[in-house]
């Protein structure tokens, strides 16, 4: 039996919404919390996390290319 290759898609990683404040300029924030640094944020939840996996795949393709470990998933796959 061949093993296959599973590759880690950023959806597989849990992301955190929470509002901004009107003073931050209002919409939503997203936040990946396995991955350090990796946020993003939108208009609405919806844009916030489709931004997210967006940063969360950027952040893993920056992480591999510089030879640094790349955490876990942090939810099951779908």
């Amino acid at each position: 039996m061949a093993l296959v290759e599973r590759t880690v898609k950023p959806q597989d990683y849990e992301v955190v919404i929470r509002p901004l404040p009107a003073a931050d300029g209002g919409g939503y924030l997203a936040t990946a919390p396995a991955l350090p640094g990796c946020k993003s944020d939108g208009d609405t939840p919806q844009d916030a996390l489709a931004n997210a996996y967006d940063s969360i795949a950027c952040w893993i393709e920056a992480a591999e290319e510089l030879g640094r470990a790349v955490p876990a998933a942090t939810r099951a796959a779908a």
